[in-house]
């Protein structure tokens, strides 16, 4: 299987406190990797590190080409406050093609406006970015993510706190562009998710717990350990 990213001895942190240690893993090419673990295992750092915005303190990681991954964060504050439309949140996506003074191509609006499509916000382009509700928040970053026209996408709890009909609508996109040819890589609390990705990557407290096939790795017993619930979840 081809190899998309690897990490050899990778240990990564914030100001005085070291989050991952000694990491040492790969990501498949053209299929989806779901990373799970408990709060403060080290998820969103290592999304972080892939994305190149995390600096690592020790080890390599290796990307299988040159291109720019797509990082889609969780949502926040601070984006909802910029008097910024849904197509021009959208549109953002396109600055690493065209840079950030240059007017979008012809190309470009039609990559935005697919984006926009896929996610079921074409209607709520013009609207403000904060006045949406957390669910159409959330479909328009990761059409951003999809505007970049990345071979790797890398989403942080993409569908956390949203309802039924928005989780199952980002699921449905990102199945999509994985069979398209797209790398995706989630964070995820989402077991049932974690289920139905192509590969798995388990943290606990900054290290690899379990690596491979869902099925293999996310068994009853795992599950106990890890997250000390039942065995029904």
């Amino acid at each position: 299987m081809q190899r998309q990213v690897g990490l050899d001895g990778v240990s990564a942190g914030y100001a005085n406190r070291a989050v991952l240690d000694q990491l040492t893993l790969h990501i498949p090419a053209f299929t989806a990797t779901a990373v799970v673990g408990p709060n403060g295992s080290g998820k969103s750092t290592l999304l972080g590190v892939i994305a190149g915005v995390i600096r690592t303190t020790a080890g390599e990681v290796e990307h299988r080409t040159d291109r720019r991954p797509a990082f889609v964060t969780q949502r926040s504050r601070a984006a909802d406050m910029l008097p910024l439309t849904v197509r021009d949140a959208v549109a953002m996506g396109r600055w690493g093609h065209r840079g950030l003074c240059r007017r979008l191509s012809r190309r470009d609006r039609e990559v935005v406006e697919g984006s926009m499509e896929r996610l079921g916000i074409g209607s709520l382009a013009r609207r403000q970015l904060g006045e949406l509700s957390g669910g159409q928040r959330q479909r328009a970053l990761v059409a951003q993510g999809l505007a970049q026209e990345a071979d790797l996408l890398l989403l942080d709890e993409p569908t956390t706190g949203l309802d039924a009909t928005a989780q199952r609508l980002i699921a449905d996109v990102l199945a999509e562009v994985t069979r398209e040819g797209v790398t995706v890589v989630q964070a995820t609390h989402d077991l049932g998710a974690a289920r139905a990705a192509g590969h798995l990557l388990v943290l606990q407290e900054g290290r690899l717990w379990g690596e491979g096939d869902p099925g293999e790795v996310l068994t009853g017993d795992a599950i106990e350990r890890i997250w000390q619930l039942p065995h029904r979840v």
